[in-house]
């Protein structure tokens, strides 16, 4: 009987520390609660930028590669031994400058010979026509001599052809390549020497849409840049639009000319050209980094001031979704979506949703350009 009331007392103050137990976690919940429900998070930090209305060229813009104005491989036409090698390799040549000979003694010692043959033939050919004169010989000797002087010359004509042949001239002014042959070396015919290049005005071939035909003109103005020159650019104009349209691609090829005193420019670079126009649009420009681009939108943020729960001004971020144009440089046009003096948020959109309290920071924000260089630290 004694032991039933000890296991009765037992049970009730257990029951009775469980409900203490379970009452003071059921406070910590509620406080926890109550907390997470008061709770503002801070504000995110981010850089901003205005919408501003500008002017950009008409331009389109393409790829292209640069070709010399004048380009070949000087080959041997006939085979031979080098003897003379009267270049230096990457130097500028001018048109006949005498680049490479040939060993032609055979052919010299021939032409001394059929010289003396065509001087021989000459004068019997002079003393025929005295005697023909006189009636001293017949028709058929003087017909005789006066081709054998014929062929006498053409013999000497073509050996000096072969000499000719075997000494290479520079056929135009330029900058001459790394020499692919070497002194006491047998070519034979076709064998490359070097190439040659004038790349003093330079070409740049690009293709464009058959859109562009109405707006393409001889004479239009051209701008180049290179990734290998970063911080330059040319400026050239259209030479040639192509009279046809490749029906394969449905795009013109164009030629553009461009200067290239230093010489910096080398056939068969890889370049970006802007074909510009003489109008002007207006747009409406931001930093690129201010878009989230997104395949169901592109979005940024505007910047608003609102009011907080307790009454206090508070910058706040708006989603705006938007449609966007062409991109230049730093910036990208906005076709639809915002109005010119909006503030936008212009880096730290990823971390963001509409509604979130912003803090402006633009202390440290990098400035964005139409046309930006790189620098160096």
């Amino acid at each position: 009987m004694k032991s039933k009331k000890q296991w009765a007392v037992f049970a009730v103050g257990l029951v009775v520390v469980l409900a203490i137990l379970v009452g003071v976690k059921a406070g910590q919940i509620v406080t926890m609660v109550r907390a997470g429900e008061a709770f503002v998070p801070p504000p995110e930090s981010v850089t901003s930028a205005k919408v501003e209305a500008a002017e950009w060229e008409a331009t389109r813009a393409a790829v292209g590669s640069l070709v010399a104005v004048q380009g070949v491989t000087l080959a041997a036409e006939l085979p031979g031994t080098v003897r003379q090698i009267a270049f230096e390799s990457g130097s500028n040549v001018r048109r006949g400058q005498l680049l490479v000979r040939f060993d032609t003694s055979a052919e010299e010692a021939q032409l001394a010979a059929a010289t003396a043959d065509a001087a021989l033939a000459k004068v019997n050919l002079e003393r025929a026509q005295r005697l023909r004169q006189g009636e001293a010989n017949a028709q058929a000797d003087l017909d005789a001599a006066d081709a054998k002087a014929k062929q006498a010359d053409a013999t000497v004509r073509n050996l000096q052809a072969i000499i000719a042949k075997k000494t290479i001239r520079a056929p135009f002014d330029g900058r001459i390549s790394i020499r692919q042959v070497e002194l006491g070396q047998v070519v034979s015919p076709g064998s490359p020497i070097a190439s040659l290049q004038s790349v003093t005005p330079i070409h740049a071939d690009f293709w464009l849409p058959q859109q562009a035909l109405v707006d393409l003109a001889a004479g239009q103005k051209v701008r180049l840049r290179t990734d290998t020159f970063p911080r330059a650019d040319w400026t050239g104009e259209i030479t040639t639009v192509n009279p046809e349209v490749d029906p394969a691609t449905r795009n013109v090829r164009v030629r553009a000319t461009f200067p290239n005193k230093d010489g910096r420019l080398r056939p068969g670079m890889f370049v970006n050209v802007a074909v510009l126009s003489a109008e002007k649009r207006k747009v409406l420009a931001i930093p690129a980094t201010a878009v989230m681009f997104a395949p169901y939108g592109d979005s940024v943020y505007v910047i608003e001031q609102k009011k907080d729960a307790n009454g206090k001004p508070t910058l706040v971020a708006r989603q705006q979704f938007v449609r966007t144009g062409e991109r230049r440089g730093d910036l990208v046009a906005v076709l639809d979506g915002l109005k010119g003096g909006e503030t936008v948020v212009s880096s730290g959109v990823f971390k963001l949703r509409n509604g979130a309290a912003v803090a402006v920071n633009d202390s440290l924000a990098p400035r964005a350009q139409l046309a930006p260089k790189p620098t160096e630290n």
